[in-house]
């Protein structure tokens, strides 16, 4: 990966003036929603001098279709500022050897189908919901990932609860391998029961004396099936980055093997680069943090398709 000097540099010739595009649109917004909101009120109070039941009647359809103009506006701005700046930083990250050219998407998601495929989390997930798809090659490696907010109807409470909020990714390695492989945070044992019960039916088994490095032993669960080979799918250079991850940015990792589909998992809560509205958007690390996000994550594929 660059330095985040190289990226800052970047930023500054390339980001910048794209962001001072968006600013002074976000200014000229705001000033239509000042404007908006003294005409407003200032109907509000002839109205309530003029106490004219027909005329507050008339009045109140094309205001309420201007109140929904002013979001429409407001919502317009928020869906384009994202997919110029994504497509910036991806630009500056596809640029770096080893990397085809990434693409992206910010309607599009990983279907539910898939995510259930994955084995990570046993969920019939009746909220299931994702956005800010993207997708290319690390190496040899072809990959799709998307942010997901997954939830389910709890069974003890009328209420929905977070099986998994992040960004989810899919790849295929370059070469053929078989069995399968979950790793799982330690510490979320107790509420991965299910889940590990259902990989256990499928002839699953715990496989931890298998991996050598004691801090990655200590901080993941690892189950496989008899057939597989756990080092030759989840060498230490992998747990060492897996670790480094996690290390980094304290958000959970799952990841799964099944032969050649590879799946991780990175909570994060955070609805990463939505703009501000209300405030200026001018902000070198509001764009870095979604720049490390992205590129670490990535860092992980590349250690994925450099040890298959």
């Amino acid at each position: 990966m660059y330095e985040l000097e190289d990226f800052r540099i970047y930023y500054n010739h390339t980001i910048h003036p794209e962001l001072m595009r968006m600013e002074r649109k976000r200014l000229r917004l705001l000033r239509l929603f000042a404007v908006s909101v003294m005409l407003l009120v200032g109907a509000f109070i002839v109205e309530l001098y003029l106490n004219i039941l027909v005329l507050t009647l008339f009045l109140s359809v094309p205001v309420g279709f201007y109140i929904i103009y002013l979001f429409y506006r407001g919502q317009q701005f928020r869906r384009t500022f994202k997919p110029q700046v994504v497509n910036l930083i991806l630009d500056f990250i596809d640029d770096q050897p080893n990397y085809g050219q990434l693409k992206y998407e910010p309607t599009r998601f990983i279907p539910k189908a898939q995510f259930a495929e994955s084995g990570i989390f046993s969920s019939p997930g009746q909220y299931y919901i994702g956005e800010d798809f993207i997708n290319g090659t690390v190496g040899e490696m072809p990959f799709e990932m998307c942010e997901l907010r997954v939830r389910e109807i709890s069974v003890v409470a009328n209420k929905l609860d977070t099986v998994f909020e992040g960004v989810f990714l899919h790849g295929i390695f370059n070469e053929e391998t078989e069995g399968e492989l979950i790793v799982w945070p330690r510490y979320l044992r107790k509420h991965l029961t299910r889940t590990i019960k259902k990989f256990t039916w499928r002839g699953g088994v715990n496989v931890d004396h298998e991996i050598m490095i004691d801090e990655f032993r200590e901080k993941f669960l690892v189950y496989a099936t008899e057939e597989t080979h756990v080092i030759g799918i989840l060498p230490e250079p992998m747990q060492e980055a897996i670790l480094q991850y996690t290390q980094r940015t304290g958000r959970d990792f799952f990841f799964s093997v099944h032969n050649r589909e590879i799946y991780a998992a990175v909570t994060n809560e955070k609805d990463l680069l939505e703009p501000y509205l209300f405030r200026s958007n001018l902000n070198f690390d509001l764009i870095r943090e979604f720049y490390e996000d992205i590129s670490m994550i990535l860092k992980v594929v590349q250690v994925f398709d450099q040890t298959h």
